[in-house]
């Protein structure tokens, strides 16, 4: 697999693939919740949209009873789920390959968001993420900075997204 990352002269925006990790996708019970979370060492949060982060990994929740953990290879946040299922039945699913993700920071990073989705990017409080479209393609756009992003996409789909950036790039840089 290969990594890219783009800076075309001085474009107000950098646009970079973020090297893959283990992603997971969590559906617990809210009152197996706080067991589940105690197990893995890692807040699930209750509010949608709301993030926690812990020894690496990070937990977004999606909705009432869904989150997104993404974590450095090889954590042992499976196993450790897998230790108590008894007392907090779950489904924990391994969806690494299905996605990538893109860094997208510099002063037009919103800009360049906001060109093809429909949610109010600027509106969105660092440390929070949300599920959205961009395009047509279904992401998760995750608020890190004033100007830093991150954007999960289908890997099916990442063709699209990164050649509707390109052009919202190319059309930055004319605008130089």
């Amino acid at each position: 697999m290969t990594y890219e990352k783009h800076q075309f002269h001085a474009s107000p925006i950098l646009i970079e693939e973020i090297a893959p990790g283990l992603r997971l996708s969590l559906r617990v019970k809210p009152a197996h919740r706080a067991t589940l979370a105690r197990a893995m060492g890692l807040d699930l949060p209750s509010r949608v949209g709301a993030r926690a982060a812990a020894h690496g990994a990070e937990a977004l929740c999606l909705g009432p009873d869904e989150w997104l953990i993404t974590a450095p290879e090889g954590a042992g946040l499976p196993k450790a789920a897998r230790a108590v299922y008894s007392d907090a039945p779950h489904s924990l699913v391994d969806i690494s390959d299905r996605e990538i993700t893109l860094r997208l920071s510099g002063p037009a990073a919103v800009d360049a968001l906001t060109t093809c989705c429909p949610r109010d990017v600027a509106a969105m409080a660092v440390g929070t993420a949300a599920r959205t479209v961009f395009d047509s393609a279904t992401v998760i756009v995750w608020r890190d900075g004033p100007a830093e992003f991150r954007m999960d996409v289908w890997r099916s789909f990442a063709p699209h997204v990164r050649a509707l950036l390109a052009q919202v790039e190319t059309e930055f840089h004319a605008g130089l």
